[in-house]
């Protein structure tokens, strides 16, 4: 099932068929069902055009994947504009293992290979080797502030491979070049917003959980909790669209 019909709640659910009648378009119903449902926006257009404004304006958005992918909503916060602040409020509300997507050949370029030979993550979610700033001034690496710089760091432009320890406390991601196009998972919803703020491609991410800690957060209480701290909700789904209807009037 997909999750996202138009003005419907976060966990409205589409049932699709099982029947074998075929359309007038070779396609079986159940088939036809869900490609539909995946053409359809979650929260709306407006939901990813205020993302953007605050990604670019230095803020912190929330954005949520499908049901039958994670069911999860994640932080994101363009790198550049990370804080003792921003990465503090992160860290009280999340897993607290923080990752920051970039592109491929960014981490080619900043030397950052991947994690392990052979990725056994269910999603295939690209981690490299974890990294902290290598710079007067750090000291662990783990604290919210020590954390906005190496943030700050990774999406400078003229940073090198030199600036940064490994391992580290700061996870980098690596997105697909084809973005949420070609994988809908929220390390490349990060790099597309960034790039659609005019930010660097490089996005803080991080799972957001329960307030007990015990489990990730879901949709109906995602969007409570955005609302509850004044920040702005989207989806995956509404990010695809966008970028596709961008491209349409490209």
């Amino acid at each position: 099932p997909f999750t996202c019909p138009p003005h419907s709640p976060p966990n409205y659910k589409i049932e699709t068929t099982t029947s074998t009648m075929t359309g007038l378009d070779g396609k079986h119903e159940g088939q036809a069902v869900l490609e539909d449902a995946k053409n359809r926006w979650c929260f709306g257009r407006d939901s990813v055009v205020a993302a953007i404004e605050d990604i670019k304006k230095g803020k912190m958005v929330v954005v949520v994947d499908d049901e039958d992918r994670e069911n999860e909503g994640d932080f994101i916060l363009a790198a550049e504009h990370a804080n003792k602040e921003n990465i503090a409020f992160i860290i009280k509300h999340s897993s607290g293992v923080i990752c920051c997507g970039i592109e491929q050949d960014r981490a080619k370029q900043l030397e950052l290979p991947p994690m392990v030979a052979k990725n056994e993550d269910a999603k295939c979610t690209a981690f490299t080797v974890s990294i902290d700033l290598k710079e007067e001034g750090m000291e662990t690496g783990i604290s919210a502030m020590d954390r906005a710089r190496t943030f700050r760091a990774l999406a400078d432009p003229a940073s090198t491979p030199a600036r940064f320890s490994r391992p580290g406390h700061i996870f980098p991601l690596t997105a697909v070049p084809g973005g949420v196009l070609e994988r809908e998972g929220h390390t490349e919803a990060s790099v597309d917003l960034c790039k659609l703020a005019g930010c660097q491609p490089a996005g803080v991410l991080c799972e957001i959980v329960t307030e007990d800690g015990a489990e990730m957060m879901r949709a109906p209480e995602l969007k409570e909790f955005s609302k509850k701290h004044g920040l702005v909700f989207t989806s995956i789904q509404d990010l695809r669209l966008y970028i596709t209807e961008q491209k349409g009037a490209a």
